[in-house]
């Protein structure tokens, strides 16, 4: 297994990267100290699980620029995400509800679902959208990609099985609606009567299915979402290197598409870290981070800035 170089190399004077987040990891917030290997195991099993339902290494000349992708469902404690969040604030029935039915259902669906029966039970779009305004952002997490976004050269990606009114809330109150130069996730909106109706970003219907043969949700192949990402913006040697920061099972596609000059910014104790151990052919460099101001230093770092010392 490849491990990215301490402290990292900053992109070189004209360069450009990528950096791809996951939405959970831009919010991660990290508040509860694991008490043993055995639960961190646990929790890295069920993200897996949850989850889970080849890349050019040829040497090319080095590009203008780079990229990072971000990854999102949102964990402030041991286990939370956009999804289980508003029905914890909102109804909590309702998030009990989902954790039975998550392993027999298409995940995308059965939120779906109980956003309709959310819906029935009086819950307004004023009411979700004031829940998801109180999920933090870890505040050195924060600093870190608006740092990164300053200096230039980076272009931002977020790639994310939530949703789009969901993100769009929480990024416009934490003023960071400007970040992202894209953001792919599942469609949404509120319909004339008040319900939050949300759709696969592939529908069920759509004739031609991602047909992913690695695991990713049949709503959407965050691998193939990637590489459509670089065709649409000039191809992989459009960028120097690509960031993945990530951390749930569905993430290890995309990653696997990740070349040996590429980075990936994999999450302790998550469904990501283990489908890599359990599976492994990465060929990209990998820093693990738990907390988020290991996150931050690594930030920090492709800027050409020292991490932090605690």
């Amino acid at each position: 297994m490849n491990t990215a170089p301490s402290p990292l190399p900053a992109i070189g004077e004209g360069k450009k990267q990528l950096i791809v987040f996951d939405f959970d990891c831009l919010s991660a917030f990290n508040n509860v100290v694991l008490a043993s290997k055995k639960i961190a195991d646990a929790l890295a099993d069920e993200q897996a699980e949850e989850h889970v339902t080849d890349s050019d290494s040829s040497n090319t000349p080095s590009p203008p620029r780079f990229i990072t992708a971000h990854v999102q469902p949102y964990r402030s404690l041991v286990d939370q995400d956009t999804d289980r969040y508003v029905h914890e604030c909102l109804n909590p029935s309702l998030r009990a509800e989902l954790q039975r039915r998550k392993s027999s259902e298409q995940f995308t669906d059965l939120c779906s679902d109980l956003l309709i029966k959310l819906h029935a039970q009086g819950a307004t779009p004023d009411d979700i959208k004031t829940c998801l305004q109180t999920l933090p952002f870890h505040p050195g997490v924060k600093r870190g990609v608006v740092n990164l976004k300053m200096a230039g050269q980076t272009t931002f990606f977020l790639l994310s099985n939530s949703n789009t009114i969901y993100i769009d809330t929480i990024l416009r109150h934490h003023k960071l609606e400007s970040l992202f130069d894209q953001i792919v996730t599942n469609p949404a909106h509120f319909s004339q009567q008040g319900a939050l109706i949300l759709q696969r970003r592939i529908p069920a219907t759509e004739e031609k299915q991602h047909g992913c043969k690695v695991g990713c949700s049949a709503n959407m192949c965050k691998g193939q979402e990637l590489e459509a990402f670089l065709e649409r913006n000039g191809g992989r040697n459009s960028f120097e290197r690509i960031i993945y920061v990530g951390d749930g099972g569905n993430d290890y596609c995309p990653v696997l598409r990740l070349n040996k000059n590429d980075l990936a910014f994999v999450r302790k104790f998550r469904g990501l870290q283990t489908r890599i151990h359990k599976q492994g052919n990465v060929k990209a460099a990998i820093k693990y981070w738990n907390g988020a101001w290991e996150l931050e230093g690594y930030l920090n770092e492709l800027r050409g800035q020292p991490a932090l010392e605690y």
